[in-house]
């Protein structure tokens, strides 16, 4: 993922059109000349071309529901995500997919193998 421009550049290019034109501005910086527009339209609405935050929110859908997903696992512990799935529906009106199950499991360390690896393969490769 790319980083935001720097602070210092967005204010040098929201000055540098405000003493001549938005696109020279662009030319001079190298930046897009839609983004130096932007910026300049910040610089003379609030002061600053502050960058917004990157990334997406790392909040999930489930996470009212944690408890009750902990219940579900306590009251019994080889239950499948599809048996999840269809309390979820049934009991708290909410849809989600496995992956988006999984995933919050995972993420509050709810999973677990159910049963144990294979032995290695005593042959050798082929």
């Amino acid at each position: 993922m790319g980083r935001p421009y720097s602070l210092d550049l967005r204010e040098r290019v929201g000055e540098a059109a405000a003493a001549t034109s938005r696109r020279q501005a662009a030319a001079r910086f190298g930046v897009g000349i839609a983004t130096a527009i932007r910026w300049a339209a910040a610089v003379e609405a609030t002061g600053m071309v502050a960058a917004r935050p990157q990334g997406r929110s790392r909040t999930s859908m489930l996470d009212p529901h944690a408890a009750f997903l902990r219940g579900l696992i306590e009251e019994k512990d080889d239950i499948t995500l599809e048996e999840m799935r269809t309390r979820l529906l049934a009991e708290r009106d909410l849809k989600v997919g496995v992956g988006t199950l999984w995933t919050f499991l995972d993420a509050h360390d709810l999973t677990h193998k159910k049963r144990q690896p294979m032995p290695p393969s005593r042959n050798g490769r082929t």
